[in-house]
C-alpha cells in the first residue's frame, strides 16, 4: 500500500493530518465513536500500589468534559460469561481467581490483591474489548477506555493483567467470522509475553510489538514480530523503529481489523516504562498509527493499556490524548473535521 511510505520516513508523518475523503469509507463508517468502559474498572487498592486505578474515571471524565465523546457514545458493559472466557483460559484457572485461591507465589507474580471484585473487573475488562473490536468492524474505529492486558497466559496471570481480554476477543470473533484475519499492534512498553503464548501459530493472527528488550517481563514469548529498543530510548530512535518495522509487518500481514494497546507507559516520567518519549512524540506514534490503519480501511480497536508515571493523573491525561487523536483523525479521514 502506498499509505506505508509514511510510516517508513517519519518526515511524512503529518501528512496524515491531511487526508483525502473516500466516499466508500464514508458508507462503512460512522462518525460516533463508541467508547465502552464500567465504573468497576477500578478495584481498591494500597495507597502505595504503582497501579493508577482512577485513570479510567478520570480519563472517561476529561473526554467528556472536553466533547471529544458525548455521554452517549459511553456504553456501559457487563462481566464476560464463563464459556467467553473459557476462549483463552482453562476452567481451574478462572475457579481460582473467582475463589480467591491462588498462592502467595501467584499473588505476586500477577501484583493485584485478591479481593472478591477482582473476578468481575477482570471480566468487565474482556466484555469491553471484545465489544470494542466488533463495534470497530462497524464503525472504523472503537475504544476500551482500559485494556491491554497482554500478560495474561492461559493458566496464569502476571504483571496486573487477569485475563487477556486480547485473545478472547480475537477467539470470540473467530467463532462469530472464521476466517478474520487480526494483527495487534502492541505499543505498550512491555511486551505482551501471554498475548503471543495464546495466539501461537494462528496464521490469522498477526502480534507486532515493539518494547524496551532489557525490561520486564523477563519471560518473553516470540510473536509474530517483535521489535526491541534500547533502556530510555529518546523519541526518534523509537519513532524510527516503529515507522519501519510495522510497515514491514504490513507487508507480509493484510489485516482485517487491528486491535492496537497504545500503552501510555512510553512516556518519560513512567515508573516502569523504562523509555523516554515525550507528549509529542507519543502524539506522533498516535497519529502515525491511526492514520494508517484508518486511511488504508482498516477498523481500529483502541485499548489503553499500561500507564505507571510519577504524576498519576497525567497517566489518564496520555491516554486522553490518544482518544483524542482516534476521534480526530476518524473525523479526518471521514471529511467530517474541517
Amino acid at each position: 500500500m502506498n499509505g506505508h511510505r509514511y510510516l517508513r520516513d517519519p518526515k511524512y508523518c503529518q501528512q496524515w493530518l491531511f487526508l483525502p475523503e473516500y466516499p466508500g469509507l464514508l458508507i462503512v463508517m460512522g462518525y460516533s465513536m463508541r467508547c465502552f468502559y464500567s465504573p468497576e474498572f477500578y478495584l481498591d487498592l494500597p495507597s502505595d500500589h504503582p497501579y493508577p486505578m482512577q485513570k479510567f474515571r478520570i480519563s472517561k471524565d476529561m473526554l467528556l468534559e472536553r466533547g471529544t465523546v458525548r455521554p452517549e457514545d459511553i456504553v456501559e458493559v457487563r462481566p464476560a460469561a464463563t464459556h467467553v472466557l473459557e476462549r483463552a483460559h482453562t476452567p481451574a484457572y478462572l475457579q481460582k481467581i473467582y475463589s480467591g485461591q491462588l498462592d502467595r507465589k501467584e499473588q505476586i507474580q500477577l501484583g493485584f490483591p485478591l479481593t472478591p471484585q477482582l473476578y468481575t473487573r477482570s471480566a468487565l475488562e474482556v466484555e469491553a474489548t471484545r465489544l470494542a473490536c466488533e463495534a470497530a468492524l462497524q464503525d472504523g474505529a472503537a475504544v476500551v477506555l482500559a485494556g491491554g492486558t497482554h500478560h495474561a497466559f492461559r493458566e496464569h496471570g502476571e504483571g496486573y493483567c487477569v485475563f487477556n481480554d486480547i485473545a478472547v476477543a480475537i477467539r470470540s470473533l473467530q467463532v462469530k467470522r472464521p476466517g478474520i484475519k487480526v494483527m495487534v499492534v502492541d505499543t505498550d512498553a512491555h511486551q505482551g509475553n501471554g498475548t503471543n503464548s495464546l495466539l501461537d501459530n494462528d496464521p490469522n493472527v498477526f502480534t507486532y510489538s515493539i518494547h524496551v528488550g532489557r525490561n520486564d517481563p523477563v519471560r518473553k514469548v516470540k510473536g509474530s514480530m517483535d521489535v526491541e529498543t534500547v533502556r530510555y530510548v529518546e523519541g526518534e530512535m523509537y519513532l524510527k523503529q516503529l515507522f519501519s518495522t510495522l510497515a514491514a509487518a504490513m507487508d507480509v500481514f493484510s489485516p482485517d481489523l487491528v486491535i492496537w494497546i497504545a500503552g501510555a507507559d512510553n512516556h518519560r516520567n513512567d515508573q516502569l516504562g523504562q523509555m523516554m518519549l515525550t507528549v509529542k512524540d507519543i502524539q506522533r506514534r498516535d497519529e502515525v498509527i491511526l492514520g494508517a490503519m484508518l486511511r488504508n480501511r482498516i477498523p481500529i480497536a483502541l485499548l489503553y493499556g499500561g500507564g505507571y508515571n510519577r504524576q498519576p493523573e497525567y497517566t489518564a491525561k496520555l491516554h486522553r490524548n490518544t482518544v483524542v487523536t482516534a476521534k480526530r483523525i476518524l473525523g479526518e479521514v471521514q471529511g467530517l473535521v474541517s
